[in-house]
C-alpha cells in the first residue's frame, strides 16, 4: 500500500489517529525526528487504541536519512502551498505521501525542490489548514478510491432488529 511519512509530528493524538488509519489500510508509517512526544506517550497509545500491533512503523533520525534510504521512490508532498489538487495525482502502490508538522508544515526548501509533486487538499476561504490526521485520511482514501478499494472489505451488513429489541 502507501507509505505515510510524518515529518517532525508534534501532537501525539494526531500520530495515534494516523497509526489507526495505517492499520486499517495497510499503509506503512514513517516518523521523521525530532518528534514532539515520546513513542511511549500515553496520548499516542490511547489515540491508536489497540491498533499499534497492526502498524508497520519506521523511525528516521532526519529527512536526509529518510530520503537516502528511499531513493527512487515516488513522493507527494501535501501542503497548502501546492498548485495541484490531491485528486489530480495518480497514486500507486508504494508511493510516499509526505506530511509536515502541525504548526509549520513541510520545509519550504523541500517544497521548492519538488513543486510538481506538491499537492493541496482544497478548502474554503483563508483557513490555514486541515487537521493533520484528517489530511492523511483524505489522501489515503483518495488513493484507495483510485484503486477501486481492491482487496478491501467494501460491503457492510445491517443487523436485523426485532421490534421487541427496541
Amino acid at each position: 500500500m502507501f507509505n505515510i511519512v510524518l515529518v517532525e509530528p508534534e501532537i501525539p493524538q494526531n500520530t495515534g489517529n494516523i497509526a489507526r488509519t495505517c492499520a486499517a489500510t495497510g499503509c506503512r508509517l514513517h516518523l521523521v525526528k525530532p518528534l514532539g512526544f515520546e513513542i511511549s506517550d500515553r496520548y499516542l497509545k490511547r489515540a491508536g487504541l489497540d491498533y499499534w500491533q497492526y502498524v508497520d512503523v519506521k523511525i528516521w533520525e532526519n529527512l536526509d536519512e529518510f530520503f537516502a534510504a528511499n531513493e527512487g521512490g515516488t513522493f507527494y508532498f501535501f501542503t497548502t502551498k501546492g498548485r495541484r489538487r490531491h485528486v489530480d495525482a495518480t497514486f500507486r502502490d508504494g508511493d510516499f505521501l509526505v506530511f509536515g508538522k502541525e504548526t509549520k508544515g513541510l520545509p519550504e526548501e523541500l517544497l521548492k525542490a519538488h513543486p510538481d509533486s506538491c499537492l493541496r487538499i482544497p478548502m474554503l476561504g483563508e483557513l490555514r489548514s486541515l487537521n493533520l490526521s484528517n489530511s492523511v485520511a483524505i489522501a489515503v482514501y483518495e488513493g484507495l478510491r483510485q484503486s477501486d478499494f481492491t482487496g478491501f472489505n467494501v460491503k457492510g451488513q445491517l443487523h436485523t432488529m426485532r421490534w421487541e429489541d427496541m
